[in-house]
């Protein structure tokens, strides 16, 4: 569909008649990041992803002023009318949970409840984050848990300079942590112990007023990617628990 002057790339899968699931990819994933949740997620919610501005298979955005936070709440916005979902469930990861922070302070009359796995409102430890995955990894080997693909064009783009833009309109945003006081939906936030981003997720889950707190055991940075299974129990878990579909 294309908001304004751009053409973004949108799936939607499950009954038209289901509550409505909003994803929020990680940072330089696509909407395959969740192939491995969607056919369990389909079952409860009219699930709803979309790749940003200029990543994915999204276009470049028409205006390279476009490129900001502030129109990425728009585009969510734009598509969640036009399929005619007036509220709707939130789930995040990594990168996408910044952006998942934004949305639940911007606009909260549209959110049942909220899911940020992987957050951090401070600077990302890449390689922190790139060496506590292996070790998640190598602790789930021993536990005898089988190592999950990653799905296919689960980071292709077209442009990859296009996607880095894309990605970087987060960067717009110059006092993330204040929006955390705006967020009043009930919310989820979600860790692994291997995630160096469980330090400041801990802050999150403090600063957020109705918020819980869940960490995975032997789950590294990229839950989803690495434990869709695990990380579809949390979620549904919680959302059950807190009046959602059973």
């Amino acid at each position: 569909m294309k908001v304004k002057g751009t053409e973004l790339h949108v799936e939607v899968d499950g009954d038209d008649d289901a509550p409505g699931l909003l994803l929020w990819n990680g940072y330089l994933c696509t909407t395959k990041m969740w192939d491995g949740t969607i056919p369990e997620l389909s079952r409860h919610f009219r699930v709803v992803r979309f790749d940003v501005r200029g990543a994915g298979q999204s276009a470049a955005s028409v205006s390279p002023n476009d490129y900001t936070m502030e129109q990425l709440m728009d585009d969510a916005i734009a598509i969640l009318d036009h399929l005619g979902i007036e509220k709707t469930y939130v789930w995040t990861m990594a990168w996408g949970s910044r952006c998942g922070v934004s949305f639940g302070a911007r606009h909260p009359e549209r959110i049942h409840a909220l899911a940020l796995y992987d957050v951090s409102v401070a600077a990302a430890d890449v390689n922190a984050q790139n060496e506590m995955r292996k070790e998640a990894f190598r602790l789930q080997e021993e536990a005898g848990l089988p190592r999950i693909d990653r799905p296919e064009g689960w980071n292709a783009h077209k442009d990859m300079d296009e996607a880095r833009k894309g990605y970087g309109s987060i960067g717009t945003v110059r006092d993330l942590p204040s929006l955390l006081d705006d967020i009043t939906a009930t919310t989820l936030v979600c860790t692994g112990d291997h995630d160096p981003n469980l330090v400041s997720s801990r802050i999150v889950a403090e600063r957020i007023e109705h918020a819980e707190l869940v960490v995975m055991e032997n789950v590294g940075h990229g839950s989803v990617l690495q434990r869709p299974d695990l990380t579809v129990e949390i979620f549904l878990d919680f959302v059950k628990r807190n009046g959602g579909p059973k």
